[in-house]
């Protein structure tokens, strides 16, 4: 999504389950507004929040024009049969996008393409690199070419669904997956406590929630180091974003088990 929408909004690791949310991006032409929704990778659920996270996938099903699958070269089948057979037989066109072709080579994209093909054959297979963005060009003619004619849903200066405090919890989130091994980085969720715009500064105020007492030593490192680290490659990566110096202090809380509790799951916005 961040290459078709020219902005970077959803946050990106090689790490399963980095996307949690369903994130809106939106592009205007004078011609055509085109409303992206980035979803969660499909999984097979195993607690509460990865449940919510299934939800967002399904909600696409219900308003989708246009559906874009990615897979990975060498990738060579669905997470969720369910997901899957929804896919082969629904009306709404399929484009199945191979990415990271940058990483292979035309024998391997070759073999990739008729799997996908024995697989979705309704399906467009367009081979792409998000990351050079090679072939981006074409999954927006495809797009285009689908759209129904209809009013915009949104005006033309909106980017996004989402509230600059959204993008601030991400950005720390993504590095908190960056930088820590294991369970950590699932066991995170970041809530943004003050956001104060100033004229030349941005001051902000994070807690970094964990599920059990043991995380928060891990994510804190010793004599704070691990942390700090954090907050700085986060910081640069707001400066970044929002165009202006950014203030960030970082804390961090237990919140015992939230990914199975209900009440928390919809504080985060998870559950409505």
């Amino acid at each position: 999504m961040n290459a078709l929408v020219g902005e970077r909004l959803s946050i990106i690791t090689s790490k399963a389950q980095t996307t949690r949310h369903r994130i809106l991006g939106v592009v205007n032409d004078d011609d055509f507004q085109i409303v992206f929704s980035d979803t969660p990778g499909i999984i097979q659920p195993h607690y509460s929040l990865q449940t919510s996270m299934m939800k967002f996938v399904r909600s696409a099903f219900q308003d989708a024009d246009v559906f874009l699958y990615m897979v990975e070269i060498g990738e060579k089948a669905l997470k969720d049969a369910s997901f899957f057979e929804r896919l082969k037989t629904t009306s709404v066109p399929i484009l199945l996008l191979i990415n990271k072709i940058d990483k292979s080579d035309q024998g391997a994209v070759e073999r990739s393409i008729e799997h996908w093909k024995e697989q979705l054959p309704l399906a467009t297979i367009i081979p792409v690199s998000a990351l050079e963005g090679f072939n981006v060009d074409r999954v927006m003619e495809e797009i285009v070419a689908h759209l129904p004619e209809a009013d915009p849903y949104y005006p033309k200066d909106v980017l996004t669904d989402k509230p600059e405090r959204f993008f601030v919890s991400e950005i720390v989130r993504e590095k908190v997956l960056l930088n820590y091994q294991k369970e950590i980085p699932y066991s995170v969720e970041v809530v943004v406590e003050a956001f104060i715009e100033e004229d030349d500064i941005i001051r902000i105020g994070a807690i970094i929630n964990v599920a059990r007492e043991t995380q928060k030593g891990i994510i804190i490192g010793h004599k704070g180091k691990a942390i700090k680290k954090v907050g700085t490659e986060a910081r640069k990566d707001m400066e970044t974003f929002f165009g202006k110096k950014v203030y960030l202090e970082l804390f961090v809380k237990v919140l015992k088990n939230w990914r199975d509790n209900d009440q928390e799951l919809k504080r985060f916005g998870y559950f409505t």
